[in-house]
């Protein structure tokens, strides 16, 4: 009778063991599946080439080079980067404003921020260095060319009384920033999900030497300049 019962339990236990050894390997190949699926998901973005992109090799650069009268394609202005940033100093005193900054800036731009932190200390607004004090994110490639077309066409016509943006936000080597007073202008965010409005700086680096170069190049891509 004892030799059954633990002939039994030997047999529960191996069963037990085999079913455990067959999860695993189910999940790891689950697990492998999953990772070639985002792989190829990341892979198909990465290889599709976004709308604003097709249009300034097909349209835009030819239209430059009559209006800027370069005669090499090479020397049409373009965009390098574009570099998103929020600054949070209230997250001095509410770590939590930092986290959904950070997940606001993540769900705007399709990609994850970094922490911005202070440079030196400054006594007089209670700030050390090393501090968070923001969070940015540079796009580059074609998640830049997805982010200006929905700036574009979506976010700053929901702008309450938009008129256009201001022409003179240009650093004299090209390059644009503009400031942008809600973050709730995004599709992606949630209105009735935040804490707190929050503004935040949108800087397009071009590779223009002159503002003017910048301003034509940023026209022909749509972007909406007070006349």
């Amino acid at each position: 009778m004892a030799d059954e019962k633990s002939k039994d339990n030997v047999d529960h236990a191996k069963a037990a063991a085999e079913a455990k050894a067959k999860r695993a390997s189910k999940k790891k190949k689950d697990d492998v599946k999953r990772a070639g699926f985002e792989a190829n998901i990341e892979e198909g973005l990465e290889a599709k080439p976004a709308r604003l992109r097709l249009r300034y090799k097909s349209e835009i650069v030819p239209k430059l080079m009559r209006e800027l009268g370069f005669k090499n394609p090479n020397q049409v202005p373009k965009i390098e980067k574009i570099v998103v940033n929020m600054g949070l100093g209230e997250a001095l005193a509410n770590n939590k404003i930092m986290e959904s900054a950070v997940d606001q800036l993540a769900s705007i731009t399709g990609q994850k921020p970094i922490i911005t932190r202070s440079r030196k200390a400054i006594a007089n607004f209670k700030l050390r260095e090393g501090q968070a004090i923001g969070a940015a994110v540079t796009l580059r490639s074609e998640r830049m060319y997805e982010f200006l077309d929905r700036l574009i066409t979506v976010a700053l016509p929901r702008v309450r009384d938009f008129k256009g943006v201001s022409s003179k936000a240009f650093d004299g080597r090209g390059n644009y920033t503009l400031g942008v007073r809600e973050q709730i202008i995004f599709p992606e965010i949630n209105y009735d999900a935040i804490e707190k409005v929050k503004g935040l700086n949108i800087s397009i680096v071009t590779t223009a030497k002159k503002d003017e170069h910048g301003l034509a190049l940023l026209k022909h891509f749509g972007m909406p300049f007070k006349q």
